[in-house]
């Protein structure tokens, strides 16, 4: 029987505990049998999440003879835990123990120095913050979850799931995982990387700016043949320093720009409508399908179908 530990620390996010624990708990060998044997361990016995504690009924020396040892997300992931269990976590990596992370549980990862030289990935909101203060690591962050072998990362919580499937495809095959996944009510493998989840929001812009005026025209205006030089023609600057001054104002170049506000158009037309393809193209202003759905792919990761699939009716959902 494989043993797979839950590490829970304090201030520990309560529903990253929960997912490994639900997920390994679900599987079921064919002929019944549970293959994971399951520990929640602890510093202490009792793990303030901020909003309940948590019991943990084994404590870190349990972690000695895991096969694989989970490390949920933490509230205040920027601040190092018990330094008694950052050192547990060194002594399993040296063993060979398997250690994953969901969400920002790679920020104990991390910290442990556990990480370095490797690629990893955390919620999105936190992957600049993971890169600032771990340069060493190599962070992705448009990913769902990073296997490195025996150090593995998860997005946030519900891309821990996908990386405890993962694991379970990889321990007992895929038959087994896919019947584990089929219990939680969700797919095998999701389309796409966290960068579908992102809200793609433009840099401001000061107010009174010549640039502003132009931005707001073409938000209005999205759907027609936009170029840099009727954008420029627009603000009444020649193309070098209108693309100079926008680079300045906003960060990146007119055309960037213009993708990233066609991009949220048509991410709203997809979860709002039931518009063909052809036709959220057309109004978002990529012209053919095909640019849309390449363009569109390239920024968040999934198709346009894909995103549709995935957030469709949400809108809808948020206002009953």
């Amino acid at each position: 029987m494989h043993t797979v530990a839950v590490l829970a620390l304090d201030r520990v996010l309560a529903f990253d505990l929960a997912v490994p624990v639900e997920v390994f708990g679900c599987v079921r060998l064919p002929d019944g049998r549970r293959p994971y044997r399951l520990r929640v361990c602890g510093v202490t016995p009792d793990v303030d999440s901020g909003t309940y504690v948590v019991r943990a009924p084994w404590g870190l020396e349990a972690l000695a003879d895991a096969d694989t040892i989970i490390v949920p997300g933490r509230s205040d992931y920027t601040c190092p835990p018990a330094e008694e269990a950052m050192e547990a976590l060194r002594a399993a990596a040296a063993r060979g123990t398997r250690i994953a992370s969901i969400c920002s549980g790679a920020f104990t990862l991390a910290q442990a120095g556990l990480l370095d030289g490797l690629a990893a990935t955390t919620h999105w909101l936190a992957t600049g913050v993971l890169a600032e203060l771990y340069p060493k690591v190599e962070v992705r962050p448009d990913v769902l979850y990073v296997d490195n072998g025996r150090l593995l990362t998860s997005a946030g919580a519900s891309a821990g799931l996908d990386l405890c499937l993962h694991m379970i495809r990889h321990d007992l095959g895929s038959a087994v995982a896919a019947d584990a996944a089929r219990l939680m009510v969700m797919p095998l493998e999701r389309e796409g990387g966290q960068a579908q989840f992102i809200v793609h929001q433009q840099p401001p812009v000061p107010q009174g700016s010549v640039i502003e005026p132009v931005l707001t025209w073409i938000e209005e205006h999205l759907g027609q043949d936009l170029s840099l030089e009727s954008m420029a023609a627009r603000s009444g600057l020649s193309e070098r320093t209108f693309s100079r001054r926008f680079h300045e104002q906003t960060g990146t170049t007119p055309l960037q720009w213009l993708l990233r506000a066609r991009v949220r158009r048509a991410q709203y037309l997809l979860e709002t409508t039931d518009d063909p393809v052809e036709r959220v193209a057309d109004q978002a202003g990529f012209g053919s399908p095909t640019a849309f759905r390449e363009r569109f792919k390239r920024v968040t990761g999934t198709t346009p179908h894909g995103y549709r699939a995935s957030f469709r009716g949400q809108r809808a959902s948020a206002r009953t």
